[in-house]
This record gives structure tokens, sequence and C-alpha cells, in this order.
């Protein structure tokens, strides 16, 4: 394998980012399969990460290409705050502007979300208090299951670390992902059932939420998983 650069992401990096993102929003493959407007889903994927608190993400490159990113943050609750008051407000104006509430692929979509959110699908037990940093991982398809994804990890967690952050976590709905996160030391934290993209995939399926504790001088209770792993 050619050599593969880890480092802190960089301003210049942002379409790269972006495009990546969108090419890997579906479970590995392209969002267009849900969604038809590259722009705003971009925006929505990774606004916040390169334009509020770039200094928390990395990139892995490989002869000066940007190939995959971690897109981290270091409290999501500060992460909820800045998106749904200064993000979330523009962006629906941007959609509304570019008229993409008139997709019929958008309406499916967003009409799958709100039913998913009616039935409570979103909610999860706050597990903040000992797991606030956040990560968002994607690498581009012919370079997976080479060892990328395990780097760009450990350099986000000595990144953590060194900022006294105590524990991180993610969410995933891929099978394959969670495989790969249990090799990198997450735990299940809780599990649920998602509906949202089911008119896709034939079938609902489930969401996990995984944590993992980067200080090891701290050694607080683990938190309670209402949902058993099978």
């Amino acid at each position: 394998m050619q050599k593969v650069v880890i480092r802190h992401y960089r301003r210049d990096d942002r379409p790269f980012v972006r495009n990546i993102a969108w090419n890997t929003a579906f479970l590995g493959d392209s969002a267009g399969v849900f969604f038809d407007n590259k722009e705003i889903l971009s925006d929505f994927l990774t606004l916040y990460f390169t334009d509020y608190e770039p200094e928390s993400s990395f990139v892995a490159e490989i002869d000066g290409r940007v190939i995959g990113y971690l897109i981290g943050a270091r409290n999501i609750d500060v992460l909820n705050r800045i998106f749904f008051v200064r993000i979330l407000p523009r962006l629906v104006t941007k959609a509304v502007v570019r008229g993409v509430f008139f997709s019929k692929k958008n309406i499916l979509f967003m009409t799958n979300a709100l039913r998913s959110f009616l039935k409570g699908e979103f909610r999860v037990p706050y597990f903040l208090k000992y797991y606030p940093a956040l990560l968002h991982i994607n690498i581009e398809k012919k370079f997976r299951a080479l060892g990328i994804g395990a780097l760009l990890i450990e350099a986000y967690l000595n990144y953590l670390n060194k900022a006294g952050i105590e524990g991180l976590h993610l969410a995933t709905v891929s099978d394959v992902a969670v495989g790969f996160f249990k090799k990198q030391g997450f735990n299940l934290l809780y599990k649920h059932k998602r509906s949202l993209l089911g008119n896709i995939l034939g079938k609902e399926y489930f969401c996990y939420l995984y944590g993992k504790k980067i200080l090891t001088q701290s050694k607080p209770e683990e938190a309670s998983c209402n949902d058993k792993e099978t």
C-alpha cells in the first residue's frame, strides 16, 4: 500500500471532505440513493466540523490526495447548540431558495424523517457525561479495510486525551462498521430500531450508539444499556 499520511484538517481540504461525505452517506455508498442535492446534504453532514470546529478533525491522504477523514467535536452539546441556532436556519432558507423541497426524492426522505422522529426513533439515553466527544469517519471505497480508519481514530484519541476529554461516542447504522468499531475498543451503549431508510433497504434496521473512554485514570461507572446486543 502507498504511504498514508494522517494529519489535521486544513481549510483547503473542505471540498474533498464534502465530496467523500456525499459519496459515502448511504451505508458507504452515495447519498444520491435517497437525496438529490449534494450541497445541502454536504452542509448538513459536515458544515459544523469544517467551519466551526476544524481543529478537531483529521484527514488521511495518499500522494497528496485526501482519501478519508475523521470529523470530530469535543462536546456534542456545543455542537447541537451551534447547529440548531446558527446552521439549521440558514440551511433551511438555502434549501427553500434552491427548490430542494420540490424534489419527489427529497420529499419522500423528509417525510420519512418526520415520521421516524414522531415515532421517537431519534431519542437516545443521555450518555454524554462520560462520552461528550463525537466522531464521524468515512473513507473512499477502494481504500477501505487497509487500516486507515484505525490510524485516524488513533490520531483523534491522542488529540482528545491531550485536551482532557474523558470519552467519545459515535452512531452507525452499518453492521460492517459495528465490527470495525468493536476492534477499536468501542463498547455498545444503546441500540434501537430505525425506519428512516426502510423504504430503500426494504426493512427496518438498527442504529447503534458506541462509546469509548479515553482517560485511563478515570473509571466512572458504566452507563446502563436498555437494549441488549444481539
